[in-house]
């Protein structure tokens, strides 16, 4: 038996949802920015603390979803949910790969090595801010309501 999802976890992931909007807006504006001059101290920084946000709690929240949100998902009978899980699933294979290209960039900015093709950075993650939001726009439109509504009927849900 899969353990009920909280009010409080789906507050966290939904946080978590907005975090990495907010820190796609930053390196979306930290990648212009390297188009036109070598990156400051404060880009270096934000370089930093967006690599260590995308390698540690991204991921984590992935795992998290991975691990209480679709299981139960998976056991109904849904075929069409269950393919949109298995996507997001994929989708989640996808955006660690991209993330494995992307980071070390980031990493490289934020360790002031001057490697990084600043329009190979933009493109880059062009890419993976299309990936990121398209998921999260398909969990929160489909995936988290299906949930809750799955929890909620469940007798031991809350």
């Amino acid at each position: 038996m899969t353990k009920p999802v909280t009010t409080l976890e789906f507050d966290i992931l939904d946080e978590e949802h907005r975090q990495i909007h907010l820190h796609l807006v930053e390196l979306q504006a930290l990648a212009r920015r390297l188009l036109q001059a070598d990156p400051t101290d404060a880009d270096r920084q934000l370089a930093a603390r967006i690599e260590a946000f995308f390698s540690e709690t991204s991921r984590k929240h992935h795992m998290r979803e991975e691990e209480t949100i679709f299981p139960a998902l998976l056991k109904t009978a849904d075929e069409a949910l269950t393919h949109v899980l298995r996507s997001l699933r994929q989708d989640h294979g996808f955006i660690e790969e991209n993330w494995i290209v992307l980071g070390p960039q980031l990493r490289a900015v934020a360790e002031g090595n001057h490697w990084v093709d600043p329009d190979e950075l933009l493109h880059n993650l062009e890419v993976f801010t299309e990936l990121c939001m398209s998921h999260i726009e398909r969990e929160e439109r489909l995936i988290y309501p299906q949930a809750k509504a799955h929890q909620q009927a469940e007798p031991s849900g809350q």
